[in-house]
Protein backbone atom coordinates (compact mmCIF):
# COMPACT_ATOMS: atom_id res chain seq x y z
CA UNK A 1 0.00 0.00 0.00
CA UNK A 2 2.65 2.20 0.88
CA UNK A 3 4.58 1.44 -2.42
CA UNK A 4 0.98 2.44 -4.33
CA UNK A 5 0.90 5.25 -2.51
CA UNK A 6 4.37 6.49 -3.36
CA UNK A 7 4.27 5.86 -7.11
CA UNK A 8 0.91 7.95 -7.06
CA UNK A 9 3.08 10.19 -5.23
CA UNK A 10 5.17 10.45 -7.41
CA UNK A 11 3.62 10.17 -10.84
CA UNK A 12 1.44 13.49 -9.56
CA UNK A 13 5.16 15.24 -8.61
CA UNK A 14 6.38 14.75 -12.36
CA UNK A 15 3.28 16.21 -14.09
CA UNK A 16 3.02 19.17 -11.73
CA UNK A 17 6.50 19.57 -12.53
CA UNK A 18 5.98 19.10 -16.20
CA UNK A 19 3.48 21.59 -15.73
CA UNK A 20 5.80 24.16 -14.43
CA UNK A 21 8.30 23.77 -17.21
CA UNK A 22 5.80 24.26 -19.85
CA UNK A 23 4.31 26.94 -18.47
CA UNK A 24 7.37 28.76 -17.63
CA UNK A 25 8.42 29.83 -21.14
CA UNK A 26 11.01 32.72 -20.23
CA UNK A 27 14.13 30.11 -20.99
CA UNK A 28 13.03 29.62 -24.98
CA UNK A 29 14.09 32.93 -25.70
CA UNK A 30 17.98 32.99 -24.59
CA UNK A 31 17.45 29.27 -25.77
CA UNK A 32 16.92 29.86 -29.39
CA UNK A 33 19.02 32.81 -29.95
CA UNK A 34 22.14 30.61 -28.11
CA UNK A 35 21.33 27.88 -30.81
CA UNK A 36 20.61 30.45 -33.95
CA UNK A 37 24.34 32.03 -32.94
CA UNK A 38 25.98 28.85 -32.41
CA UNK A 39 24.23 27.51 -35.86
CA UNK A 40 25.77 31.13 -38.15
CA UNK A 41 28.77 30.22 -36.43
CA UNK A 42 29.20 26.55 -37.14
CA UNK A 43 28.07 27.29 -40.70
CA UNK A 44 30.69 30.19 -40.88
CA UNK A 45 33.20 27.87 -39.71
CA UNK A 46 31.99 25.10 -42.04
CA UNK A 47 32.03 27.37 -45.31
CA UNK A 48 35.22 28.68 -44.18
CA UNK A 49 36.76 25.31 -43.98
CA UNK A 50 35.61 23.88 -47.21
CA UNK A 51 36.19 26.92 -49.26
CA UNK A 52 39.85 28.16 -47.95
CA UNK A 53 40.45 24.85 -49.37
CA UNK A 54 39.39 25.99 -53.11
CA UNK A 55 40.20 29.61 -52.83
CA UNK A 56 44.06 28.99 -51.85
CA UNK A 57 44.27 33.00 -50.55
CA UNK A 58 41.32 33.20 -48.82
CA UNK A 59 41.81 33.98 -44.78
CA UNK A 60 40.03 32.35 -42.57
CA UNK A 61 36.93 34.44 -40.60
CA UNK A 62 38.72 34.51 -37.06
CA UNK A 63 42.21 35.58 -38.54
CA UNK A 64 43.34 38.66 -39.66
CA UNK A 65 47.29 38.84 -40.68
CA UNK A 66 49.36 41.97 -39.86
CA UNK A 67 52.68 40.49 -41.24
CA UNK A 68 53.14 43.32 -43.72
CA UNK A 69 53.09 46.65 -43.12
CA UNK A 70 52.10 47.38 -46.44
CA UNK A 71 49.39 44.82 -46.21
CA UNK A 72 47.48 46.52 -43.38
CA UNK A 73 46.41 49.38 -44.73
CA UNK A 74 43.04 47.95 -45.78
CA UNK A 75 42.27 47.00 -42.79
CA UNK A 76 41.59 51.22 -41.68
CA UNK A 77 39.27 53.39 -42.13
CA UNK A 78 41.73 56.22 -43.25
CA UNK A 79 42.52 54.25 -46.88
CA UNK A 80 38.82 53.85 -47.49
CA UNK A 81 38.56 57.59 -46.80
CA UNK A 82 41.25 58.61 -49.40
CA UNK A 83 40.04 55.98 -52.15
CA UNK A 84 36.30 57.71 -51.55
CA UNK A 85 37.86 61.06 -51.92
CA UNK A 86 39.94 59.82 -55.12
CA UNK A 87 37.06 58.15 -56.99
CA UNK A 88 34.56 60.98 -56.55
CA UNK A 89 36.59 63.52 -57.85
CA UNK A 90 35.42 64.05 -61.47
CA UNK A 91 37.57 64.01 -64.74
CA UNK A 92 40.32 66.29 -64.59
CA UNK A 93 40.06 65.98 -68.73
CA UNK A 94 37.36 68.55 -68.87
CA UNK A 95 37.82 72.06 -68.41
CA UNK A 96 37.92 73.65 -64.69
CA UNK A 97 35.06 74.65 -62.78
CA UNK A 98 35.48 77.34 -59.93
CA UNK A 99 33.95 77.45 -56.64
CA UNK A 100 33.73 81.33 -54.90
CA UNK A 101 32.31 82.68 -51.66
CA UNK A 102 31.38 86.57 -51.61
CA UNK A 103 30.68 87.72 -48.48
CA UNK A 104 29.71 91.58 -47.18
CA UNK A 105 28.37 93.00 -44.54
CA UNK A 106 25.85 96.06 -43.92
CA UNK A 107 25.35 98.18 -46.96
CA UNK A 108 27.59 95.37 -49.12
CA UNK A 109 24.40 94.12 -51.16
CA UNK A 110 24.96 96.20 -54.45
CA UNK A 111 28.80 95.92 -54.28
CA UNK A 112 28.33 91.88 -53.93
CA UNK A 113 25.75 91.85 -56.70
CA UNK A 114 28.61 94.04 -59.05
CA UNK A 115 31.20 91.85 -57.93
CA UNK A 116 29.33 88.45 -58.80
CA UNK A 117 28.48 89.82 -62.24
CA UNK A 118 31.87 90.52 -62.92
CA UNK A 119 32.91 87.01 -62.05
CA UNK A 120 29.69 85.06 -63.27
CA UNK A 121 30.85 82.36 -65.34
CA UNK A 122 27.94 79.00 -65.74
CA UNK A 123 30.55 76.65 -65.41
CA UNK A 124 31.07 77.69 -61.67
CA UNK A 125 29.51 77.80 -58.79
CA UNK A 126 28.57 81.16 -56.14
CA UNK A 127 27.73 81.46 -52.43
CA UNK A 128 27.22 84.35 -51.42
CA UNK A 129 27.05 85.45 -47.39
CA UNK A 130 25.58 88.46 -46.17
CA UNK A 131 26.17 88.59 -42.34
CA UNK A 132 24.21 89.19 -39.63
CA UNK A 133 25.19 92.60 -39.10
CA UNK A 134 23.08 93.42 -42.05
CA UNK A 135 19.62 93.90 -41.78
CA UNK A 136 17.02 91.34 -42.58
CA UNK A 137 15.23 93.67 -45.25
CA UNK A 138 18.67 93.29 -47.17
CA UNK A 139 19.15 90.01 -47.03
CA UNK A 140 15.90 89.71 -48.39
CA UNK A 141 16.76 92.15 -51.22
CA UNK A 142 19.96 90.41 -51.98
CA UNK A 143 18.01 86.72 -52.35
CA UNK A 144 15.42 88.08 -54.33
CA UNK A 145 17.70 89.98 -56.51
CA UNK A 146 19.51 85.84 -57.29
CA UNK A 147 16.09 84.63 -57.34
CA UNK A 148 14.49 86.71 -60.13
CA UNK A 149 17.40 86.57 -62.12
CA UNK A 150 16.64 84.49 -65.24
CA UNK A 151 20.06 83.54 -65.91
CA UNK A 152 20.41 82.08 -62.00
CA UNK A 153 17.35 80.77 -62.24
CA UNK A 154 17.99 78.71 -65.30
CA UNK A 155 21.28 78.05 -64.70
CA UNK A 156 21.16 77.33 -60.28
CA UNK A 157 24.44 78.13 -59.84
CA UNK A 158 24.32 80.72 -57.49
CA UNK A 159 23.21 80.55 -53.88
CA UNK A 160 22.36 82.90 -50.98
CA UNK A 161 23.07 81.55 -47.39
CA UNK A 162 19.98 81.62 -45.47
CA UNK A 163 21.68 81.42 -42.23
CA UNK A 164 23.49 84.53 -41.68
CA UNK A 165 26.43 84.58 -39.46
CA UNK A 166 27.72 86.86 -37.09
CA UNK A 167 30.95 87.61 -38.26
CA UNK A 168 33.86 89.47 -36.14
CA UNK A 169 37.25 91.24 -37.80
CA UNK A 170 40.07 89.06 -37.16
CA UNK A 171 38.01 86.55 -35.04
CA UNK A 172 37.25 82.77 -36.29
CA UNK A 173 33.97 83.42 -36.71
CA UNK A 174 35.33 84.77 -40.07
CA UNK A 175 36.97 81.55 -40.73
CA UNK A 176 34.38 79.74 -39.91
CA UNK A 177 31.50 81.23 -42.28
CA UNK A 178 34.01 80.56 -44.45
CA UNK A 179 34.23 76.71 -43.53
CA UNK A 180 30.45 76.12 -43.79
CA UNK A 181 30.37 77.96 -47.20
CA UNK A 182 32.94 75.31 -48.57
CA UNK A 183 31.36 72.36 -46.41
CA UNK A 184 27.79 73.56 -48.60
CA UNK A 185 29.84 73.70 -51.91
CA UNK A 186 31.12 69.82 -51.36
CA UNK A 187 27.80 68.93 -50.63
CA UNK A 188 26.02 70.79 -53.09
CA UNK A 189 28.40 69.68 -56.09
CA UNK A 190 30.63 67.61 -57.12
CA UNK A 191 31.99 69.09 -60.13
CA UNK A 192 34.84 72.52 -59.09
CA UNK A 193 38.72 72.36 -58.71
CA UNK A 194 39.37 75.58 -56.60
CA UNK A 195 37.84 77.35 -54.25
CA UNK A 196 37.97 81.13 -54.05
CA UNK A 197 36.92 83.95 -51.56
CA UNK A 198 36.20 86.97 -52.38
CA UNK A 199 34.81 90.01 -50.46
CA UNK A 200 32.22 92.97 -51.45
CA UNK A 201 35.17 95.00 -51.79
CA UNK A 202 36.93 93.12 -54.03
CA UNK A 203 37.10 93.10 -58.41
CA UNK A 204 38.55 91.20 -61.23
CA UNK A 205 41.31 92.32 -63.22
CA UNK A 206 40.75 89.17 -66.01
CA UNK A 207 37.89 87.63 -67.06
CA UNK A 208 36.93 83.84 -66.31
CA UNK A 209 37.43 83.05 -69.76
CA UNK A 210 41.08 84.02 -69.06
CA UNK A 211 40.94 82.38 -65.46
CA UNK A 212 39.54 78.96 -67.10
CA UNK A 213 41.64 79.21 -69.89
CA UNK A 214 45.09 79.68 -67.78
CA UNK A 215 43.71 76.91 -65.21
CA UNK A 216 42.84 74.51 -67.87
CA UNK A 217 46.76 74.13 -68.73
CA UNK A 218 47.38 74.01 -64.40
CA UNK A 219 48.28 70.95 -62.51
CA UNK A 220 44.65 70.76 -60.63
CA UNK A 221 46.30 70.14 -56.92
CA UNK A 222 48.47 73.59 -56.35
CA UNK A 223 46.65 75.53 -53.65
CA UNK A 224 47.35 79.31 -53.81
CA UNK A 225 47.72 80.54 -50.42
CA UNK A 226 50.17 83.36 -49.40
CA UNK A 227 52.50 82.07 -46.27
CA UNK A 228 55.58 82.68 -44.44
CA UNK A 229 55.91 81.16 -40.83
CA UNK A 230 55.37 82.80 -38.04
CA UNK A 231 58.58 83.25 -35.99
CA UNK A 232 59.58 86.88 -33.61
CA UNK A 233 57.56 88.78 -32.08
CA UNK A 234 54.94 88.16 -34.55
CA UNK A 235 54.98 84.82 -32.56
CA UNK A 236 54.52 86.17 -28.99
CA UNK A 237 52.21 88.87 -30.05
CA UNK A 238 49.99 86.68 -32.22
CA UNK A 239 50.30 82.89 -30.55
CA UNK A 240 50.69 83.74 -26.91
CA UNK A 241 47.50 85.71 -26.43
CA UNK A 242 43.97 84.43 -25.81
CA UNK A 243 41.27 85.84 -27.51
CA UNK A 244 37.43 85.67 -27.15
CA UNK A 245 35.20 86.30 -30.05
CA UNK A 246 32.11 87.50 -29.05
CA UNK A 247 30.52 86.23 -32.20
CA UNK A 248 30.73 82.85 -31.14
CA UNK A 249 27.73 83.41 -28.59
CA UNK A 250 26.61 86.87 -28.96
CA UNK A 251 23.51 87.89 -31.22
CA UNK A 252 25.13 91.37 -31.74
CA UNK A 253 28.47 92.52 -33.29
CA UNK A 254 31.42 93.90 -30.85
CA UNK A 255 35.14 93.68 -30.93
CA UNK A 256 37.70 91.22 -29.71
CA UNK A 257 38.31 90.64 -26.61
CA UNK A 258 41.70 89.51 -25.00
CA UNK A 259 42.01 87.40 -21.50
CA UNK A 260 44.35 88.21 -19.17
CA UNK A 261 45.91 84.50 -19.19
CA UNK A 262 48.66 83.72 -21.73
CA UNK A 263 49.18 80.11 -23.52
CA UNK A 264 52.69 78.41 -24.50
CA UNK A 265 53.74 77.32 -28.13
CA UNK A 266 52.43 74.19 -29.74
CA UNK A 267 54.93 71.76 -30.12
CA UNK A 268 53.36 69.70 -31.97
CA UNK A 269 53.00 71.92 -35.20
CA UNK A 270 54.10 74.94 -36.82
CA UNK A 271 52.71 78.23 -36.69
CA UNK A 272 52.07 79.89 -40.47
CA UNK A 273 50.77 83.11 -41.16
CA UNK A 274 49.55 85.01 -44.73
CA UNK A 275 46.85 86.43 -46.77
CA UNK A 276 43.49 85.47 -45.83
CA UNK A 277 42.28 85.49 -49.56
CA UNK A 278 42.92 82.55 -51.07
CA UNK A 279 42.29 79.39 -53.97
CA UNK A 280 42.64 76.21 -52.63
CA UNK A 281 42.42 72.62 -54.27
CA UNK A 282 38.76 70.84 -53.84
CA UNK A 283 41.29 67.94 -52.79
CA UNK A 284 42.88 70.10 -49.99
CA UNK A 285 39.33 71.63 -48.41
CA UNK A 286 37.83 67.73 -48.69
CA UNK A 287 40.84 66.93 -46.21
CA UNK A 288 40.14 69.91 -43.80
CA UNK A 289 36.28 69.24 -43.53
CA UNK A 290 36.28 66.03 -43.67
CA UNK A 291 39.88 64.92 -43.15
CA UNK A 292 40.86 61.33 -42.46
CA UNK A 293 43.19 62.84 -39.60
CA UNK A 294 42.52 64.73 -36.48
CA UNK A 295 45.37 67.40 -37.50
CA UNK A 296 42.86 70.05 -39.33
CA UNK A 297 40.06 69.46 -36.22
CA UNK A 298 43.10 69.88 -33.80
CA UNK A 299 44.71 73.29 -35.70
CA UNK A 300 40.81 74.61 -35.73
CA UNK A 301 40.29 74.18 -32.18
CA UNK A 302 43.68 75.98 -31.60
CA UNK A 303 42.47 78.87 -33.66
CA UNK A 304 39.54 79.39 -31.78
CA UNK A 305 40.97 81.41 -29.45
CA UNK A 306 44.06 83.05 -32.03
CA UNK A 307 43.60 86.68 -32.94
CA UNK A 308 43.65 87.01 -36.78
CA UNK A 309 42.45 83.48 -37.62
CA UNK A 310 42.12 83.94 -40.86
CA UNK A 311 45.13 84.27 -42.18
CA UNK A 312 46.54 81.34 -40.25
CA UNK A 313 44.62 78.76 -39.97
CA UNK A 314 44.50 77.08 -43.88
CA UNK A 315 47.88 78.20 -43.64
CA UNK A 316 49.04 76.17 -40.88
CA UNK A 317 47.28 73.03 -41.87
CA UNK A 318 48.65 73.15 -45.65
CA UNK A 319 52.42 73.57 -44.36
CA UNK A 320 52.04 71.29 -41.66
CA UNK A 321 50.04 68.31 -43.37
CA UNK A 322 52.52 66.46 -45.07
CA UNK A 323 50.47 64.98 -48.39
CA UNK A 324 49.83 68.86 -49.24
CA UNK A 325 52.78 70.63 -48.26
CA UNK A 326 54.57 70.80 -51.56
CA UNK A 327 51.15 71.70 -53.28
CA UNK A 328 51.35 75.24 -51.78
CA UNK A 329 52.36 78.60 -53.77
CA UNK A 330 52.96 81.21 -51.96
CA UNK A 331 50.61 83.71 -53.84
CA UNK A 332 47.01 84.96 -52.78
CA UNK A 333 46.32 86.15 -56.73
CA UNK A 334 45.22 89.56 -55.54
CA UNK A 335 47.02 92.98 -55.82
CA UNK A 336 46.77 94.68 -52.77
CA UNK A 337 48.54 98.33 -51.95
CA UNK A 338 49.71 98.80 -48.39
CA UNK A 339 50.97 102.08 -46.66
CA UNK A 340 54.45 102.24 -45.57
CA UNK A 341 54.61 100.96 -42.46
CA UNK A 342 51.53 99.05 -42.79
CA UNK A 343 48.49 99.61 -41.40
CA UNK A 344 45.38 97.39 -40.30
CA UNK A 345 43.50 97.87 -43.59
CA UNK A 346 45.20 98.26 -47.18
CA UNK A 347 44.95 101.34 -49.01
CA UNK A 348 41.86 101.71 -51.28
CA UNK A 349 42.45 101.56 -54.64
CA UNK A 350 41.76 104.26 -56.87
CA UNK A 351 42.07 105.76 -60.83
CA UNK A 352 46.35 106.44 -60.23
CA UNK A 353 46.89 102.89 -59.08
CA UNK A 354 44.92 101.51 -62.15
CA UNK A 355 48.53 101.00 -64.00
CA UNK A 356 50.02 99.44 -61.07
CA UNK A 357 47.31 96.63 -61.15
CA UNK A 358 47.55 95.44 -64.68
CA UNK A 359 51.03 95.23 -64.38
CA UNK A 360 50.93 93.02 -61.39
CA UNK A 361 49.35 90.36 -63.61
CA UNK A 362 47.25 89.47 -60.59
CA UNK A 363 43.69 88.07 -61.20
CA UNK A 364 42.07 89.96 -58.33
CA UNK A 365 42.37 93.55 -56.37
CA UNK A 366 41.07 94.85 -53.44
CA UNK A 367 40.05 96.81 -51.76
CA UNK A 368 38.11 99.03 -53.80
CA UNK A 369 35.77 101.84 -52.41
CA UNK A 370 32.13 101.41 -53.19
CA UNK A 371 31.18 102.49 -56.84
CA UNK A 372 34.60 104.04 -57.36
CA UNK A 373 35.16 105.17 -60.98
CA UNK A 374 38.28 102.77 -61.03
CA UNK A 375 35.58 99.80 -61.53
CA UNK A 376 34.36 101.29 -64.37
CA UNK A 377 37.37 101.50 -65.94
CA UNK A 378 38.22 98.13 -65.27
CA UNK A 379 34.74 97.14 -66.95
CA UNK A 380 35.27 99.08 -70.19
CA UNK A 381 39.44 98.35 -70.59
CA UNK A 382 39.89 94.64 -69.12
CA UNK A 383 36.85 93.18 -68.61
CA UNK A 384 34.32 94.59 -71.78
CA UNK A 385 31.73 94.59 -69.47
CA UNK A 386 28.83 96.49 -71.34
CA UNK A 387 25.81 94.30 -69.82
CA UNK A 388 25.46 92.32 -66.51
CA UNK A 389 28.23 90.15 -66.98
CA UNK A 390 31.71 90.20 -68.43
CA UNK A 391 31.17 88.60 -71.57
CA UNK A 392 33.02 85.29 -72.19
CA UNK A 393 32.94 82.52 -75.54
CA UNK A 394 29.34 81.15 -73.69
CA UNK A 395 27.72 84.24 -74.64
CA UNK A 396 25.90 84.22 -78.15
CA UNK A 397 23.41 86.54 -78.42
CA UNK A 398 23.97 90.06 -80.01
CA UNK A 399 24.59 93.11 -78.83
CA UNK A 400 22.15 95.48 -81.26
CA UNK A 401 20.19 98.10 -79.83
CA UNK A 402 21.87 97.48 -76.12
CA UNK A 403 20.20 94.21 -75.99
CA UNK A 404 22.75 91.60 -73.59
CA UNK A 405 24.85 89.44 -75.45
CA UNK A 406 24.53 87.13 -72.38
CA UNK A 407 20.99 86.41 -72.51
CA UNK A 408 21.59 84.06 -74.96
CA UNK A 409 24.43 80.96 -74.18
CA UNK A 410 26.79 78.49 -75.66
CA UNK A 411 28.80 75.95 -74.66
CA UNK A 412 30.40 76.71 -71.55
CA UNK A 413 33.88 74.76 -72.11
CA UNK A 414 34.67 76.73 -74.98
CA UNK A 415 36.86 79.69 -73.79
CA UNK A 416 37.88 83.00 -75.60
CA UNK A 417 40.54 84.25 -73.91
CA UNK A 418 42.21 87.95 -73.99
CA UNK A 419 45.15 89.72 -72.75
CA UNK A 420 44.15 89.03 -69.03
CA UNK A 421 44.93 85.36 -69.97
CA UNK A 422 48.50 86.38 -70.96
CA UNK A 423 49.39 88.61 -68.34
CA UNK A 424 47.96 85.36 -65.80
CA UNK A 425 50.30 83.07 -67.44
CA UNK A 426 53.51 85.45 -66.66
CA UNK A 427 52.48 85.18 -63.12
CA UNK A 428 51.89 81.79 -63.05
CA UNK A 429 55.32 81.36 -64.53
CA UNK A 430 57.11 83.33 -62.01
CA UNK A 431 55.16 81.61 -59.35
CA UNK A 432 55.77 77.84 -60.62
CA UNK A 433 59.51 78.49 -60.80
CA UNK A 434 62.06 76.36 -59.23
CA UNK A 435 63.33 78.80 -57.25
CA UNK A 436 60.02 80.32 -55.91
CA UNK A 437 58.39 76.83 -55.10
CA UNK A 438 61.24 75.49 -53.15
CA UNK A 439 60.97 78.72 -49.90
CA UNK A 440 56.98 77.20 -49.82
CA UNK A 441 56.32 75.88 -46.49
CA UNK A 442 59.79 77.11 -44.54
Amino acid sequence: MSIKKALVSVRKNGSSHSGRLLSDRKWLIPFFASLLVFLTLFSSATFGVFTSSYGGEQVPFDIASYSRLEDSSGYFVESDLKKWFDRSRYSELEPPRLAYLISGTKGDSQRMMRTLQAVYHPRNQYILHLDLEAPPRERLMLGGYVKNDPTFQEVGNVRVMAQSNLVTYKGPTMFACTLQAIAIMLRESVEWDWFINLSASDYPLVTQDDLLHVFSNLSRNLNFIEHTQLTGWKLNSRAKPIIVDPGLYSSKKSDLYFTTQRRSLPTSFKLFTGSAWVMLTRSFLEYCIMGWENLPRTILMYYTNFISSPEGYFHTVICNAEEFQNTAIGHDLHYIAWDSPPKQHPISLTMKDFDKMVKSNAPFARKFARDDPVLDKIDKEILNRTGRFAPGAWCIGGSDNGSDPCSLRGNYSVFRPGPGAQRLQELLRALLSDEFRKKQCS
